[in-house]
Order: C-alpha cells, then structure tokens, then sequence
C-alpha cells in the first residue's frame, strides 16, 4: 500500500504557536498518542483561526466543518515536549480548502508530523455545505485557488 506524503510551500504557513506534551498525552509505548496529537492540532486550528478574526460558527448557523483529515507521523514526542504548531491554508476552492500543520520540536529542529484538514463552510441549520464567505477570503489574498 502507498504512503502518505505530505508537502506544504513554505511560504504557507503564516501563523505559529506553542504547546507542551503532557503527561497525559502519553500512551503505552512512552511517545505522543494519535489522539492526544489530533486533539493538538484541533487546538492548533482554533487558535490560528481566533488570531485571523474567524469564528467557527456563526450567528445564523454557518461555520466551518472538517472534512478529512491527514497526519505523517515522523518522531516521536514524550511527556513535557514543548512543540511548535505552525498552521497555514492553502488550495481554496468554492467551498472550502485546507488548513495545514507542521509540527516541530524546536529544541532540536526535529519535524514530529504534519497534517492537513480539509475544510468547507457549512449551515448547520440548513445541513448543507454553502460558498466560502467573501470577509473569510479576504482574510487570505495570497492562497492558491483550485477548481
């Protein structure tokens, strides 16, 4: 079966931030569990989109809704890690696109993963997937559009 690879242009990612490894985050083979690591990059996703002034969900039902979600794992991380989340978007299209990660140890340079969620806008009162907002956007004039 083919691997997963993950690849992002640098020029992408336009947010950071910092999280450390609790103890809790560890599972039986003394690293990083996959589900503390995704529960990470949810925070991680919130975070950058509390910074760019978006809300998850709006007023009248609109939000965002994950889609799909990628991760490469590529070390290990243990208990009291401090990591750094570096988040971007890129490959908008009508209705969504994707927000990226990039997931280092800056003590030592080690890259730990990357993931990559799809995303798209959608009225939980309506339950359908609506348009990208303009003010959403415009909040993201370099990214890339695909059809």
């Amino acid at each position: 079966m083919a691997r997963l690879k993950l690849a992002f242009p640098e020029d992408q990612f336009d947010y950071s931030t910092q999280m450390s490894v609790r103890v809790t985050d560890i599972n039986h083979g003394n690293h990083l569990s996959n589900d503390s690591m995704i529960s990470m990059i949810s925070e991680a996703r919130a975070r950058f989109l509390y910074e760019h002034g978006v809300r998850e969900t709006e007023s009248d039902g609109s939000g965002i809704i994950v889609t799909d979600l990628a991760t490469t794992y590529r070390a290990e991380a243990h208990a009291r890690d401090q990591l750094l989340f570096e988040v971007g978007v890129m490959d908008f299209n009508k209705y969504g696109g994707d927000i990226i990660f990039r997931i280092t140890r800056p003590v030592d340079g080690t890259l730990i993963a990357m993931a990559k969620y799809g995303f798209v806008f959608f009225n939980y009162r309506l339950k359908e997937v609506v348009p990208m907002p303009d003010d959403f956007r415009a909040k993201f004039p370099r990214v890339n559009w695909v059809d």
